[in-house]
């Protein structure tokens, strides 16, 4: 059985696994990752991956990064939280480490993972969408990753939803992720609490009293535990997911949309909202067939599994 290494590369840590081809782990490592150094950050992955390779026999790297990655899946034009811009780094670490290496976008790479191993097994047409931080996307369309002309499409996170919105790291105003992300969903309720809404208290209790240490685990524990401010601001959320989700399935039609990224081990305080607004934006709703919007099954691992395998491949 052919072994390939998958790298999934975050701006705190980057998580090295071995991968069989059935899509199992069969071991896996992690470092620190200096996401402010470049040249540190190959030879963070260097380690990691010579590690890995003394132990097993592997035939091929896979690396995933959040960031635009180049058609030819060798080149990083530019990565938001990492110090990588225009970076050869197929080059560099196949240098490093005498092996094959394929470079991916993370949600992507995430994306591939779950058409193969995960959620979107049994279909040949999949959008995830991973709800963090940010929003990330990824598209499989008729069975083969859709990257774009450029190889930096499925950039879900940056549609424009609001005109003169929310500012976006990006640069650009009013971006879906300013209002269906992690960090919306805690910035909506800190600011909450710190207008002293008496509905948002039994969150702002959990938090020591302190707007600050509400996090998005946080307002989920409160939800699970019936907080009604808690439960609205997921649901919230899932309306801002689902509409969002409507307007590109007008556009992808895919058959199953997959959920993933921290938020959502909400579950179904976050999934049920999400499919009731898909359900009521959907164009031609009544005279189409509606897909399934299912939790992702791969977890933060999808990445490093989807990597791997697009590095076998």
């Amino acid at each position: 059985m052919t072994l390939a290494c998958g790298v999934d590369v975050g701006g705190t840590k980057i998580l090295g696994g071995v991968v069989d081809e059935d899509g199992s782990i069969v071991e896996e490592l992690r470092v620190e990752s200096p996401a402010t150094d470049a040249e540190a950050i190959e030879k963070a992955i260097e380690h990691l991956v010579t590690e890995l390779k003394s132990r097993h026999e592997i035939a091929a790297v896979g690396v995933g990064a959040a960031g635009y990655i180049d058609k030819a899946r060798s080149t990083v034009r530019f990565a938001p939280n990492i110090a990588w811009r225009d970076v050869s780094l197929k080059a560099d670490l196949e240098a490093l480490v005498d092996l094959p290496v394929v470079v991916e976008n993370d949600a992507n790479a995430a994306a591939w993972g779950e058409f193969t191993f995960g959620a979107g097994h049994d279909v040949d047409d999949l959008l995830l969408v991973t709800v963090g931080t940010g929003i990330g996307g990824g598209i499989v369309h008729d069975g083969e990753l859709l990257r774009g002309a450029f190889g930096i499409g499925a950039e879900i996170g940056h549609m424009r939803v609001v005109p003169d919105g929310i500012l976006c790291g990006c640069g650009n105003r009013g971006c879906f992720e300013q209002y269906a992300s992690g960090s919306a969903l805690v910035r909506d309720a800190r600011a909450a609490a710190r207008a002293g809404s008496l509905l948002a208290q039994g969150l702002l209790d959990l938090a020591g009293g302190d707007p600050d240490q509400i996090t998005g685990p946080l307002i989920t524990e409160a939800a699970r535990a019936g907080d009604p401010f808690a439960t609205e601001q997921l649901a919230g959320l899932g309306r801002w997911l689902g509409e969002g989700i409507a307007s590109l399935t007008a556009v992808l039609d895919p058959a199953v949309v997959v959920l993933g990224g921290g938020v959502s081990e909400a579950g179904d305080l976050l999934i049920t909202p999400v499919r009731a607004a898909f359900q009521s934006q959907l164009t031609g709703r009544g005279h189409r067939p509606v897909l399934e919007i299912r939790k992702a099954r791969l977890g933060n691992r999808a990445g490093l599994i989807g990597a791997a395998d697009l590095a076998r491949r």
